[in-house]
């Protein structure tokens, strides 16, 4: 009875350490992403990017992201499926928001500046490789933890993508690669959207 007590108490506590672990992560993650969307959308603006704004909104989802995914995370199961389902609704609005942008932007036909793509675009990769490098760690606790993960991976794919967008404008001089990544990084969105739901849906019913 003492060993089976002390055995529940221990693995409480371990539960208990991981989530103030995560939780500090996830804010200096959060802190990260809201400075980040300030600073590229304002470029984004200013450059007449599809690709960079397209980013920015992306950090500005990932911000929303981890602050939900901060509150589920001393709550039940059911809460953090409700969470990782929250922000795969999240992702899902991007995606669409990115492609009404890349609609708007086929119509106006001007090339971005590609300089403050390349700055801004690097900027960006840089943070979210801190973001991702501490999150990893994190991706198998629970559907919450990796869906946070999974956002922070598209992040990284999606930096990638304004920097070739960027070199492909000064290339041609032509808004289309602009166009082009903005178009390819909205199917990333919605692809990963449909993902964390399928996977958040289930556990959302069983609990």
């Amino acid at each position: 009875m003492s060993a089976d007590c002390c055995s529940a108490k221990s693995t409480e506590l371990e539960k208990l350490a991981r989530q103030r672990e995560q939780r500090r992560v996830l804010v200096v993650v959060l802190a990260i992403n809201a400075v980040m969307f300030v600073l590229e959308f304002g470029a984004g603006v200013i450059a007449g990017s599809t690709a960079l704004m397209a980013d920015a909104s992306d950090m500005l989802g990932d911000a929303v992201v981890y602050a939900v995914s901060i509150y589920a995370l001393a709550r039940s199961e059911r809460w953090k499926a409700g969470a990782a389902m929250l922000k795969g609704v999240v992702i899902l609005c991007l995606g669409l928001g990115i492609a009404v942008n890349v609609a708007l932007k086929i119509e106006s036909g001007v090339p971005p500046s590609s300089t403050l793509m390349v700055g801004f675009g690097t900027l960006a990769l840089a943070a979210n490789l801190v973001c991702f490098r501490l999150l990893t760690r994190f991706r198998h606790q629970d559907v919450n933890m990796a869906s946070t993960w999974e956002c922070s991976r598209n992040d990284l794919i999606n930096n990638c993508g304004v920097l070739l967008a960027a070199a492909l404008v000064w290339w041609f001089a032509s808004p289309w690669p602009d166009i082009a990544i903005g178009g390819v990084m909205a199917l990333i969105f919605l692809r990963s959207a449909v993902r964390v739901i399928a996977d958040a849906a289930p556990q959302l019913r069983a609990t």
